[in-house]
């Protein structure tokens, strides 16, 4: 039976895959990835450079494909429905390149950014492939250090205080309301940078974009103060890169909290 891998690959550095995510790599036959475009091209090759530093040459194939364009003007109620479409024709492609591409004794892998349990549909899709029933394969995955762990690693702090909760969500969700009873806020996915609706009140943010990469850029303090230097550093980066990845923890004072 054919299997797959998904391999989680951390933030960027090659220097952050796991010991168990290097021993899957160079025990796969096939690597499967989703071209995003020329904008998006160095994603693709940092990929393969990942490979290159982990596996020897010539003892595997990378196969690529083009990424799905996804409707990210809707909003509200359509939301949901224009990710699901998106999904849909990812596991279109996935069945593709599983059935055309990999024998039937033969491994491939997926190499998801980050984790692969955390905000990405990598295995979300797959199981849709399989539910389908066209083509038949087993699947494990390889846990990686998010982009989550790497930030905080990277501004030397924790994700929570003592005794204290802590919320992973997304800027879609922070615009609708700062989480309640929890004052250690992680936040995914923000292309609108909600975290400037906040700028009143007493809260720290640790900002990073491009976690690990060689295009790393950090930026931290007291929100009122480093916001415009975040929407500054952010602006320029995409203007140079043409696209951008970014996460960030706000940090509540519990005092601020009490007195609202």
């Amino acid at each position: 039976m054919r299997k797959i891998h998904v391999i989680g690959i951390g933030a960027g550095d090659p220097e952050q895959l796991t010991l168990q995510a290097v021993r899957a790599l160079r025990g796969t036959d096939v690597f499967f990835i989703l071209d995003k475009g020329e904008v998006k091209s160095d994603l693709t090759q940092l990929r393969r450079d990942m490979l290159d530093a982990h596996i020897p040459e010539g003892t595997y194939r990378v196969v690529e494909a083009r990424d799905p364009e996804r409707d990210r003007s809707a909003g509200g109620a359509a939301y949901s429905p224009a990710v699901g479409d998106w999904r849909s024709a990812r596991a279109g492609i996935y069945e593709r390149l599983i059935t055309e591409e990999l024998g039937k004794d033969e491994t491939g892998a997926f190499l998801v950014w980050g984790d692969p349990a955390l905000y990405d549909s990598t295995l979300g899709i797959l199981q849709e492939v399989l539910d389908k029933g066209a083509v038949d394969f087993e699947y494990d995955v390889v846990p990686g250090i998010s982009s989550v762990s790497a930030l905080v690693a990277r501004h030397r702090t924790g994700l929570n205080r003592v005794a204290r909760s802590v919320q992973i969500t997304t800027g879609r969700r922070l615009a609708e309301g700062f989480p309640e009873d929890v004052d250690d806020v992680v936040v995914m996915l923000d292309a609108h940078q909600a975290f400037r609706r906040y700028a009143d009140q007493d809260i720290d943010i640790y900002w990073g974009a491009y976690i690990g990469t060689p295009d790393e850029i950090l930026a931290s303090g007291p929100i009122a103060e480093a916001a415009p230097r975040i929407e500054r550093l952010r602006a320029e980066a995409r203007e140079r890169k043409g696209w951008i990845m970014d996460t960030y923890l706000l940090r509540r004072n519990p005092k601020e909290h009490k007195e609202q």
